[in-house]
């Protein structure tokens, strides 16, 4: 009987993991590699049935895109599996079924983080009373609201319409006047 050294017992165990590495695991490892970080955010791939790669998306919108860019990413995917794949099906399906290493503080989102934030809600809160009003009064209801809402709010350049600050970020004007620049003109 020969005595081996720890080190050479750990490389056939390390040799022997890589043979039994599952396709699915080895995927998942080069799963952003392959797509890009952008689309490895909007994607989770599910799993392996028949050859098949099942995908999550974050939207119809995601899907379709990686739908038409199928084939190239089984090309890309191939390379890099033990085992070849025959078809990739988009979804969003299970999107919402949060992965178990993902925890529910990394995907909050602060309301003030969004461009068109005003404030907190509580500051507009209304009287949710069933009222009958007339429509000049509902209208002035909402004419009063907006003005609070609005309020300390910088103008845009262009129209000097209240407008929120992200919005100001973005477009330097409010989004009526950066969609009438977008607009096409008919001449």
């Amino acid at each position: 009987m020969s005595l081996k050294s720890v080190n050479d017992i750990l490389g056939v165990l390390e040799q022997q993991a890589k043979w039994q590495e599952q396709p699915f695991q080895r995927l998942l490892e080069c799963w952003a590699e392959i797509v890009g970080a952008a689309v490895a955010d909007h994607t989770r791939p599910l799993s392996i049935q028949r050859d098949v790669l099942r995908v999550a998306t974050s939207s119809a919108a995601w899907a379709q895109n990686m739908t038409f860019r199928r084939q190239n990413l089984l090309l890309r995917l191939n390379e890099k599996l033990p085992t070849p794949l025959v078809d990739i099906r988009f979804s969003t399906a299970e999107w919402r079924r949060s992965p178990p290493e993902v925890t529910p503080q990394s995907q909050t989102f602060l309301p003030q983080e969004h461009p068109s934030y005003l404030g907190h809600a509580s500051d507009f809160q209304r009287d949710v009373t069933p009222t009958i009003k007339s429509a000049n009064t509902v209208f002035e209801d909402w004419a009063k609201t907006m003005q609070k809402r609005s309020h300390g709010l910088p103008l845009c350049p262009q129209c000097q319409c209240p407008t929120p600050p992200g919005e100001l970020q973005r477009w330097d004007v409010c989004s009526c006047c950066a969609a009438k620049q977008s607009a096409p003109t008919g001449n």
